[in-house]
C-alpha cells in the first residue's frame, strides 16, 4: 500500500514470505490516521471478521481510532 508521507503509522505488519518470497521482511502500515482540511481520517485494515474484535488490543485501537476521528 502506498502510504502518503503526512499519514501518522499507528501499527505495522511485517511479511514473511511464505506465500511470496518477493514480500519477504516488507514493513506495511495496517493502521493509520492523518488530518484532511479541518476533518480527520482514521485507517484500518484490522477486523476482518467479527471475532478479531474479541483481542483487547484490536478493539482499542479501533476505538481509540474512531472516537479521535468523530472529534
Amino acid at each position: 500500500m502506498h502510504v502518503d508521507p503526512s499519514n501518522e503509522v499507528l501499527a505495522t505488519t511485517t511479511f514473511a514470505g511464505d506465500h511470496a518470497e518477493w514480500i519477504d521482511g516488507v514493513v506495511m502500515p495496517v493502521v493509520w490516521k492523518r488530518r484532511h482540511g479541518k476533518g480527520r481520517v482514521f485507517y484500518s485494515s484490522l477486523g476482518h471478521i467479527a471475532s478479531e474484535f474479541k483481542v483487547p488490543e484490536m478493539a482499542n485501537i479501533f476505538r481509540r481510532g474512531a472516537n479521535w476521528a468523530a472529534r
